[in-house]
C-alpha cells in the first residue's frame, strides 16, 4: 500500500495540483492559476497537432499489428516444418529494448547505405529518405513498430488458436466445410475475445507512443510525427513549464479514458448481443 500510494497515488494527485499552477523544472512560479493552463492547452495548435499526430499513429499500427499477428499465428498453428524457429523469429523482436530496435531501422533506413533503399533500387525503385521526408516518416516508424511489437499479438493469436477444439474442426469437416469455411465459420469467431483483448491494448499502447519516435525522428521533419507525450515531454524538460505540461497530459489521460470507456462499451454490447 506505501509503495501504491507513493508511485501512482502521489504522483496523480501531484501532477494535477501542478496543472493549475505556473510551476517551472527550477520550482519556482508555482502560484495557482485556476485553469489558464488548460484554456492555453486547448487553444494551442502544437497540442492539437500533436494529439493528431498520434491518433494518426494508432490508426495506422492498430490494423496492420492486429492483422499481420493473425497471419502469422495461423500458419505456425498450420504445422510449418521448424515450429520453434518460427515462434523464436517472430517473437524475439518484442524482447528488443526500444532503443535497440530503433537503432537498427535507422540504419536500415538510411538513404544512402541502407538496406530498404538497396532492395528498392534492386527493383527499379528511387531511394527515399524514410525519416527525412514528411510523406513517408510516420510510415517508416509505423513499420518499425510492426516488426518490433507484432510479436507480442503472435503469440496471444497462437495461444488462443491452440485453446480451440480440435472437435470443432472434425465436425466441420465431416460435414463438408474447407479450410476456408472453417476459417470463417469456428477460427475467426472464437478469436474474437481475444481479438478485443489485442485491440484495446494495442490501441492504448499506440496512444502513449513516444520512444521509438523520439529516437528515430525526434518528432520531425517538421513536427509530423511528434507525439502529444513528446510534447509534454518537451515542454516540461525543455520548456520548463511543468504545470502546462501536466495541463496537457491530463487533457491527454481524459481522452484515453473517453476513449477506453467506449471501447468497453461496444465490447459490453456486441458481446450481449
Amino acid at each position: 500500500m506505501v509503495v501504491f500510494l507513493m508511485f501512482l497515488i502521489w504522483p496523480l494527485v501531484h501532477g494535477f495540483y501542478l496543472s493549475f499552477t505556473g510551476e517551472s523544472i527550477t520550482g519556482a512560479g508555482g502560484e495557482l492559476l485556476g485553469f489558464d493552463n488548460y484554456v492555453e492547452a486547448l487553444n494551442d495548435p502544437i497540442m492539437w497537432r500533436s494529439l493528431l499526430n498520434t491518433l494518426w499513429f494508432t490508426v495506422l499500427s492498430t490494423v496492420p499489428l492486429v492483422i499481420v499477428a493473425l497471419v502469422l499465428a495461423l500458419l505456425v498453428h498450420q504445422g510449418l516444418p521448424g515450429q520453434w524457429l518460427w515462434r523464436l523469429s517472430f517473437f524475439m523482436p518484442f524482447l528488443l529494448a526500444s532503443t535497440v530496435a530503433a537503432q537498427f531501422w535507422i540504419w536500415m533506413y538510411n538513404p544512402q547505405l541502407g538496406l530498404v533503399n538497396y532492395l528498392l533500387g534492386a527493383v527499379g525503385v528511387d531511394p527515399v529518405a524514410w525519416l527525412q521526408d514528411p510523406t513517408w516518416a510516420m510510415f517508416a516508424v509505423v513499420l518499425m513498430t510492426l516488426w518490433w511489437t507484432v510479436g507480442f499479438n503472435f503469440l496471444l493469436y497462437l495461444t488462443a488458436l491452440q485453446n480451440i477444439p480440435e472437435q470443432q474442426y472434425e465436425a466441420s469437416a465431416l460435414d463438408g466445410a474447407g479450410r476456408w469455411r472453417q476459417l470463417r465459420s469456428i477460427t475467426v469467431p472464437q478469436l474474437g475475445p481475444t481479438t478485443v483483448l489485442i485491440v484495446i491494448l494495442q490501441i492504448l499502447a499506440s496512444l502513449k507512443i513516444f520512444d521509438q519516435i523520439y529516437i528515430m525522428t525526434q518528432g520531425g521533419p517538421g513536427g509530423v510525427t511528434r507525439p502529444v507525450v513528446q510534447y509534454v515531454f518537451e515542454t516540461g524538460f525543455t520548456g520548463y513549464r511543468f504545470g502546462y505540461a501536466s495541463a496537457i497530459a491530463y487533457i491527454f489521460f481524459a481522452i484515453i479514458v473517453i476513449i477506453s470507456i467506449a471501447q468497453m462499451r461496444l465490447t459490453t454490447r456486441r458481446g450481449a448481443s
